[in-house]
């Protein structure tokens, strides 16, 4: 494949790259992922922190069997996380009515007002989307769809819309042309984003982007401060896991901070008190979101993984 397509098609249609984005991008993907990392600290550093500051909120995927079989309602889930203690919640998009089209604001307003009084802040959303897709038209409407959820995450007072690169590399294409499509993607919705108070954070989801080098030299070609990281501790499957999320907490906008994690891609028992402390020593402050996968009550699962957690934490 060759540079992006600028105009004239759907997909340039509805997403505006600047004039020299062709030539920025055929430059700045051609480069090793050694001059990316040296690059780091130039344009655009992690920002300074004054130290850090936790918040736990709980990603309500945890809460996907009950809340997908009818077992709880997306009320039920909030007020279990109250009386739990969260600071705050993260209702992703999946479980508002009518998902994927975006929920209607009386929806949206409902569950804000909700959560405002039980005394939780909404520390973020997501969506499922894929940009590694050729066709150019099938690209644009996962832009649309984004950018349909980052004005319903603008209403429900998300500051940040969790987003994917997408899934693996379409045959008769190469991993190039694949990072092509999804900066250009990204630039597009981090624009919408900017504009509507919205910061778009990249899930590591070990599917296109599989390392802490992959995530950063996303993050690298998307040069906006509201583009930044949700770090995905349990999808770094290919080395070390606590030495890849200590490259990209830095970078961390918000976290994903699950029981298990996998080492060279054998799963195991998560060492809380280690990430807690990549955590704190990258100063990060606000919301870390925790989330519960697997068999069994979920209820009972989020309960036992707090209670961890705050341990580690103390």
């Amino acid at each position: 494949m060759g540079s992006i397509p600028t105009s004239g098609t759907t997909l340039s249609n509805a997403m505006t790259l600047p004039l020299d984005r062709r030539a920025f991008l055929s430059g700045a993907l051609a480069l090793p992922l050694a001059a990316a990392a040296a690059g780091e600290a130039g344009a655009r550093s992690a920002a300074p922190r004054r130290g850090s500051r936790i918040k736990l909120s709980c990603n309500l995927y945890s809460f996907n069997d009950p809340l997908t079989t009818g077992a709880m309602t997306l009320e039920q889930v909030i007020d279990y996380c109250a009386e739990l203690g969260f600071d705050g919640v993260d209702p992703t998009g999946y479980y508002f009515k009518g998902y994927p089209a975006p929920a209607a604001d009386a929806e949206v307003y409902r569950i804000k007002h909700l959560a405002f009084r039980a005394g939780l802040g909404i520390s973020g959303t997501g969506v499922r989307n894929n940009f590694v897709l050729s066709d150019e038209t099938a690209r644009a409407a996962e832009v649309a769809h984004v950018m349909r959820w980052i004005d319903v995450a603008s209403k429900l007072g998300a500051p940040v819309l969790r987003v994917f690169s997408g899934l693996d590399v379409p045959a008769g294409h190469t991993a190039h042309d694949a990072r092509e499509w999804v900066v250009e993607c990204l630039t597009s919705v981090v624009q919408r984003g900017a504009e509507r108070g919205v910061m778009i954070v990249l899930q590591n989801h070990h599917d296109f982007v599989k390392t802490a080098e992959d995530v950063l030299m996303l993050r690298r070609l998307v040069p906006s401060d509201w583009f930044g990281l949700n770090v995905d501790i349990g999808s770094l499957r290919m080395g070390d896991p606590y030495t890849e999320i200590a490259k990209l907490a830095p970078y961390a906008y918000t976290w994903q901070l699950k029981e298990r994690l996998y080492r060279r891609n054998q799963e195991e028992k998560t060492d809380v008190a280690a990430i807690v402390r990549i955590i704190r020593d990258s100063g990060y402050r606000g919301y870390v979101p925790i989330e519960t996968l697997g068999p069994g009550d979920a209820r009972e699962k989020v309960h036992r993984f707090l209670d961890e957690v705050r341990a580690a934490m103390a």
